[in-house]
């Protein structure tokens, strides 16, 4: 059986701290969390809402990726309530999102966003950008000089 690398982002900024715990808790139950960023509080994107909580967290696991995100992402996502709607910057509960699994880069925000970036440099420092030649540490501290980003946790 194939064992998968992969790095998730949660985020949440309905009962955020409770909400990304429980999350934690309940990804342990279907792949092994390997190593997780602080949290961090950064403005809401995109729309006038409560600041969001975020956490980059590095896993394997046994599942494929269609698998990781049908079968415990989701799942998760439902268990706490999770709802989607036509507003995809609408408050939530959670939000888990697959960022890199088996070295491809899922989501290429990574290397724009201050709630993915910041995160994801705390584990994946070394990650290189396929075209600046830079690697994402030294893009994230580039995107917190101009983005506001506040860690809240250790």
């Amino acid at each position: 059986m194939k064992i998968h690398k992969g790095y998730l982002l949660l985020g949440s900024n309905i009962n955020p701290q409770q909400n990304i715990h429980f999350a934690i808790e309940k990804l342990k139950e279907c792949c092994h969390v390997l190593n997780a960023s602080r949290i961090w509080k950064t403005q809401a994107s995109g729309t006038i809402g409560p600041d969001f909580l975020n956490q980059a967290v590095e896993i394997k696991t046994h599942l494929s990726k269609s698998d990781l995100k049908s079968k415990c992402l989701a799942e998760i996502e439902k268990q706490l309530g999770r709802k989607r709607l036509s507003d995809k910057y609408a408050p939530r509960t959670i939000d888990l999102d697959i960022i890199i699994f088996d070295d491809e880069i899922i989501d290429h925000n990574l290397w724009e966003l201050n709630f993915i970036a910041l995160p994801m440099a705390e584990i994946y420092p070394n990650l290189r950008h396929p075209e600046q030649n830079k690697t994402l540490l030294e893009i994230a501290n580039d995107i917190r000089d101009t983005s506001p980003a506040i860690p809240v946790s250790n």
